[in-house]
């Protein structure tokens, strides 16, 4: 069988082009079937015994592991909560192992690498001047091996670099399939489930922004969340895509400093600090979770070099702009549709 790894569609033979969802190159052999799991419920199965939700309730509270970043705490609603499954998604080079890094610096943690070597990442805390006493380090072995090392010495936190890197001893299929990413996700939320031990993966994003892998990947862990911004300026944004424990729309921010992210306090003066009260810059309210960040949004208008005029947006969402454009030369009577129209949000910031 044939998977789209963008959709999780289901296809008898390869083709080029996703027919649900339209994506090119997506369209991968699943290369092998999923081994037997215990959730597998067999002709003969007796009858289990349900338990009243106000019961199961009482004491039952699995608490919050602090990360010791207040922002990310913040974000998600108070911190790790034990037994969780966090994935963190990002373009390359945005931050995220910086982020982790820190992270596993004041958190006891088992930090599971199949992108960076025992002597990377040492030398990773060591230029970011981290406390690496209580990290362990663990190549990416099999999945199956993982597992056990995280049942046997009981992290207060492990930490998956990343899941599209995990490989397994009893699936024949390459790392990074539709069918190993699931077969491993469903194996670390079986753990982290039992075990009580918070689990953060790291997920790696294809060219267009989405998180690489199949659909299910985000279904099945409990929180989304996602490190954004231009690797050429220094903010970043931390956003919740998902949340089963708190907001799923919260949003932290970051400025990318020699010693790691640090967290930005007050972002609308930051943002605000280099601007200029120049022709085509305005200030602008900008709702993102439940803050409010003043920002500097740019603006030109031009005279059309070609026949179809060009409508190009930094930080801002291109359709957006194209109707925008259009209500103004509607209503406003300017005549834009003879016009090119770029429009350019400070600061790298990608506002929704």
């Amino acid at each position: 069988m044939f998977a789209c790894s963008n959709c999780d569609a289901q296809f008898p033979k390869w083709a080029g082009r996703c027919t649900e969802c339209g994506k090119w190159g997506t369209v991968v052999d699943e290369n092998g079937q999923e081994t037997t799991n215990k959730f597998q419920v067999k002709s003969k199965a007796k009858a289990a015994k349900s338990v009243p939700i106000a019961e199961a309730a009482k004491g039952s509270d699995p608490g919050r592991v602090a990360t010791g970043v207040s922002e990310v705490d913040r974000v998600l609603g108070g911190g790790l909560v034990r037994g969780s499954l966090v994935l963190l998604s990002g373009e390359p080079g945005i931050g995220k192992s910086t982020l982790v890094a820190q992270i596993a610096g004041t958190v006891p943690s088992l930090y599971v690498s199949g992108e960076e070597s025992a002597p990377q990442l040492a030398g990773r805390f060591s230029r970011l001047n981290l406390n690496a006493s209580g990290v362990n380090f663990l190549e990416a072995l099999p999945v199956e091996t993982i597992v056990a090392t995280i049942e046997k010495e009981k992290p207060s936190l492990a930490i998956i670099d990343s899941v599209q890197t995990l490989v397994s001893a009893e699936l024949d299929s390459v790392a990074g399939t539709p069918a190993m990413v699931r077969y491993a996700t469903s194996l670390l939320l079986d753990l982290a489930k039992r075990t009580n031990i918070p689990i953060l993966l790291i997920g790696q994003v294809t060219k267009d922004g989405a998180i690489a892998g199949p659909k299910t990947l985000e279904h099945l862990v409990d929180v989304v969340v996602s490190l954004e911004g231009d690797p050429v300026h220094a903010y970043r944004l931390l956003r919740t895509m998902k949340n089963r424990f708190g907001s799923a729309d919260e949003v932290g921010v970051f400025e990318m400093t020699a010693t790691g992210l640090a967290t930005v306090d007050n972002p609308s003066a930051r943002f605000l600090e280099e601007r200029k009260n120049v022709a085509g810059s305005v200030v602008a309210a900008a709702v993102e979770g439940s803050r409010v960040f003043l920002v500097e949004v740019q603006a030109l208008v031009e005279k059309a070099s070609y026949g179809t005029p060009v409508r190009r947006a930094s930080g801002f969402d291109q359709n957006r702009l194209q109707m925008l454009c259009a209500i103004l030369s509607k209503h406003a009577g300017l005549k834009l549709g003879e016009s090119d129209v770029y429009v350019n949000v400070i600061g790298g910031l990608s506002l929704e």
